[in-house]
């Protein structure tokens, strides 16, 4: 019962660390809750979804990570551009 309350919390604090960073909170849960530990190190390590660098899709005018091939409402292939859109801050 009690590795059951340690997996859960350190699910928890994975998740939290990862929203705080602007990431999905239940797939660091998840990843927490599978990995005690490492993945709470993993979320402090990962990148923050809100500095990623955007570019605008030509067709619909949604805004796009960098490194997203495919926009994600229209479904264009993107070309790769050296135009950046730095995010806001």
């Amino acid at each position: 019962m009690a590795y059951i309350v340690l997996i859960f919390f350190t699910g928890l604090s994975a998740g939290i660390v990862a929203r705080i960073r602007g990431n999905s909170f239940l797939l660091w849960f998840a990843i927490g809750f599978v990995l005690p530990l490492f993945g709470t190190i993993a979320a402090l390590l990962y990148r923050r979804d809100s500095e990623v660098p955007k570019r605008e899709c030509p067709e619909c005018g949604n805004q796009v990570a960098i490194h997203d091939q495919v926009c994600m409402k229209c479904g264009r292939d993107l070309e790769w551009t050296q135009d950046l859109t730095l995010p806001a801050q």
